[in-house]
């Protein structure tokens, strides 16, 4: 899959007699280019508020970029999607770098776990977690202070490559 980027997309229905000045509506769209995410947002406005893109102009587009983006946070996703037997939608938290980041991670999990396809998936909403607020037990697991990740198969090598004998006396240990 592309890499992801976020957009801010700002559009409205275009000026009438009746309606000199429409009424702005604003989106925070995840799509692999402004193309696609112009795309998407026609198609979410025209379910959500009957503005077609004939009808309609997009006013802006802007592209968001993570404020810290070498701090990890927790992110919870709320999504719809269509599976094989009907629609559902779902809470999903992740541990990532960045909002897109976790997108990203949210599709590929989508892709493995539930046979998802991306174009079937609709993020509804993606918000910052605190670590009190963490509900899901996998991601709690990964907030204990002091978390260490041991490395028990520790493979040692020999210093010099030269010298090294091609058969041993004995098999190394390699467990501490």
């Amino acid at each position: 899959m592309s890499r992801l980027h976020e957009y801010q997309i700002v559009g409205r229905h275009l000026p009438t007699e009746k309606e000199p000045t429409p009424k702005l509506f604003r989106m925070r769209l995840f799509a692999p280019n402004e193309v696609i995410a112009k795309s998407r947002f026609w198609y979410f406005l025209r379910k959500l508020k009957k503005v077609k893109k004939v009808n309609g102009e997009i006013v802006g587009i802007n592209e968001i970029f993570e404020k810290k983006p070498l701090q990890i946070k927790n992110f919870g996703i709320w999504i719809r999607y269509d599976s094989r037997s009907g629609t559902h939608n779902m809470y999903k938290e992740y541990r990532e770098l960045s909002r897109v980041a976790a997108v990203e991670a949210c599709y590929s999990d989508m892709a493995s776990r539930h046979r998802a396809r991306s174009r079937s998936i609709q993020v509804i909403r993606v918000a910052e977690v605190a670590n009190s607020e963490v509900r899901r037990p996998y991601i709690k697991q990964l907030l204990v202070p002091n978390l260490k990740f041991p490395l028990p198969h520790r493979v040692i090598r020999a210093a010099d490559k030269s010298h090294r004998a091609l058969f041993m006396g004995s098999r190394p240990s390699t467990f501490y």
